[in-house]
């Protein structure tokens, strides 16, 4: 059966590949973004391929990207949760707004764009939804708190999520990449604070630099990360979490035995909280 893929966030980057990796195997595909000018400059035109506009914080614009798939397809077996943007800078530089902001698109239009797409999949008793976390979605890094904080919402989530749906037949994946060679760390994807703090000023440059320099730097191939995404919607057994990368990889490992270890070191503290009768 010819599968449709939902993907947001499809003007460049992973979503970008991920629409070419689903259309060169053959699948229907509904590619989204915010600029529909830019989708129709970066795809050509296909009678498997449909190009709608959505910004993702727009709840009616996601019920008429549904819709208007589901007209043309008949029906959605893959959602790719791409769509999404890195808010940094030091926790206390960092405005309120700029923190409601990047909840709206990094969490609260993940889940608004799920549930609009769930009852389709439940009629169906079948899908797959990959929602994009981060390495920075199991541990925390300098200068990334408000984002890692959005993206460990989306394993939150995600994870409870999974079980509530498994009994129809939906899956869903959190795809935790490590640092990909995409456009993340450009100006246009990745916000930092305003300096207003100076007991910070002796490390800004160093942590802020750390990233820059990485921007288009980074050993992740997006093409490869869009053909593992293909590889696991068809498999039998699909995984709760993807680590995408040798980066993740490591980084998860170091975080995982972390936590055990100190779970051990303090094991005796946290039995002694029981009730004792």
């Amino acid at each position: 059966m010819k599968q449709t893929w939902l993907i947001t966030g499809a003007t460049r980057g992973i979503g970008m590949e991920m629409v070419k990796a689903a259309l060169a195997a053959g699948m229907n595909v509904c590619a989204t973004g915010r600029n529909l000018q830019r989708l129709r400059e970066t795809f050509p035109a296909l009678p498997g391929l449909l190009l709608l506009p959505l910004d993702i914080c727009d709840r009616q614009q996601q019920s008429q990207v549904v819709e208007e798939c589901l007209k043309r397809f008949g029906r959605i077996d893959v959602l790719v949760n791409n769509a999404g943007y890195g808010q940094m800078g030091y926790f206390e530089e960092v405005t309120a707004e700029a923190v409601k902001a990047q909840f709206e698109t990094n969490v609260f239009g993940q889940i608004t764009m799920t549930q609009a797409i769930l009852p389709c999949m439940r009629e169906q008793r079948a899908g797959h939804i990959f929602n994009f976390s981060s390495i920075g979605g199991a541990a925390g890094f300098n200068v990334a708190s408000i984002y890692c904080a959005s993206k460990f919402a989306v394993e939150g989530y995600s994870a409870s999520l999974a079980g509530e749906v498994s009994r129809f037949g939906i899956n869903i994946t959190i795809v935790e990449p490590g640092f990909f060679r995409t456009d993340f760390l450009d100006e246009r994807s990745v916000h930092f604070a305003s300096p207003s703090i100076g007991d910070y000023d002796s490390v800004r440059h160093k942590d802020e630099k750390t990233y820059r320099d990485y921007n288009h730097a980074q050993p992740g191939d997006p093409v490869k990360l869009a053909r593992a995404l293909l590889t696991l919607a068809s498999a039998k057994e699909k995984p709760l979490r993807f680590a995408a990368g040798s980066d993740a990889l490591a980084l998860l490992t170091q975080e995982y035995e972390s936590r055990l270890a100190e779970l051990a070191a303090w094991e005796k503290l946290s039995r002694s909280t029981d009730i004792t009768h």
